[in-house]
């Protein structure tokens, strides 16, 4: 056997004995909040189509329509000859929804997180993460070769302290953290990380991959509060309550200009295909008219939380911590058995000992369902 299979071979086995093994099962989503795996029509909570607009006809419309005048893909990298027209149009909705001077887009979140932070940061520069960053934020920050430390999550003290002991041997700083953290569902401090910022002249950077389109009228976390936080670089993704595919950077045009100039990720990646581009527009436009829309995922999770007796969700993300991984996946099987479609999520993705269920809300859920839910958690947990 070539030792390349022994070695697959081998971490396989030992992935499995701890139960941390996964694997890839074919599914396909329907309209509402409809998952259809193995023949079964389950009621889907863990996708991130908040607002289920993947499914909204206006949005395949735009999609459709998109491929059917510029075609199937883009063709080349946007600094080549994929920056077709629809990207000018997305960057303008993005930039206001956001109250920047101006946007970028990239192929996915992943690839903005590590294009962006390297553009912005390098060896004499000090990266400061709170330690339960996405790990792109993570990923980004390693590429930069940067110095990288971690601030307890959520910790503004603990950011304040390496900030005065370390600031002044680095010659920029830049401070990163999710806006919404993706497997608890809680939200950052982003005014008081804002404020540590200006203090120690830093940039701060939050990845609002969950909270575009959900919180503050869709505006995202920087607006939770009643004024906007001084946030300089907003980044966030087009997939989850967009709907959509890509990522995209709001900020300062000069910013933005650098980086379409210097990001790795923009200007050695195939742009997007223009109907996923056109379908992000017609999102967009549907997030900053529809004002129910927007709180319904929100308080489809509050009902959730109230009914499991767990503190009141801040987010359409609750996570429910089990500890075992084993014992996580048994609980996922059961709820599919039930109908319902949740996913044991374990490490390294979240830290040892705390294996979960990840559970999700959209605009789509009906309160039935979530009382069923909750009925049979509350019997078997």
């Amino acid at each position: 056997m070539h030792s390349l299979e022994t070695f697959a071979q081998s971490k396989l086995a030992e992935l499995e004995a701890q139960n941390l093994r996964r694997w890839l099962v074919e599914t396909d989503r329907d309209a509402g909040a409809i998952a259809i795996r193995n023949g079964r029509r389950l009621i889907s909570f863990c996708c991130n189509d908040y607002l289920n607009l993947s499914q909204h006809p206006e949005v395949k419309d735009a999609a459709i329509a998109a491929t059917r005048r510029f075609g199937a893909g883009a063709g080349a990298s946007r600094l080549v000859s994929g920056n077709h027209s629809l990207y000018r149009e997305l960057e303008t909705r993005l930039a206001r929804l956001k109250g920047t001077e101006d946007a970028c887009v990239f192929g996915s979140g992943y690839l903005a997180n590590l294009g962006i932070i390297p553009a912005l940061a390098g060896p004499g520069d000090l990266v400061l993460a709170d330690a339960l960053s996405h790990a792109c934020l993570m990923a980004g920050g390693k590429l930069s070769g940067a110095e990288t430390l971690i601030f307890r999550h959520n910790d503004v003290a603990h950011l304040f302290e390496l900030l005065r002991t370390r600031r002044k041997q680095y010659r920029h700083c830049l401070i990163l953290t999710d806006g919404v953290f993706s497997m608890d569902g809680d939200l950052a401090p982003v005014s008081a990380l804002a404020q540590v910022a200006r203090e120690y002249d830093c940039w701060l950077m939050t990845d609002d991959a969950h909270g575009i389109g959900v919180l503050a009228e869709g505006r995202g976390s920087s607006f939770v509060s009643d004024v906007k936080a001084d946030v300089p670089l907003q980044m966030g993704t087009l997939s989850k309550a967009v709907g959509a595919y890509g990522g995209y950077l709001c900020a300062s045009r000069a910013v933005i200009d650098l980086i379409r100039t210097r990001a790795r990720t923009l200007i050695y990646s195939t742009g997007l295909p223009p109907a996923i581009v056109a379908a992000a527009i017609a999102s967009i436009d549907i997030i900053s008219r529809d004002t129910q829309l927007r709180a319904a995922p929100l308080q489809k999770a509050r009902r959730f939380t109230r009914a499991m007796n767990l503190p009141l969700a801040q987010s359409p993300i609750v996570p429910l911590i089990i500890g075992d991984p084993a014992r996580a996946l048994a609980l996922s099987a059961m709820l599919e058995d039930a109908g319902f479609l949740v996913t044991a999520i374990r490490p390294p993705t979240v830290p040892e000992g705390t294996a979960r269920l990840r559970f999700t809300f959209t605009a789509a859920h009906q309160d039935a369902d979530i009382g069923r839910l909750s009925a049979l958690l509350r019997e078997t947990v």
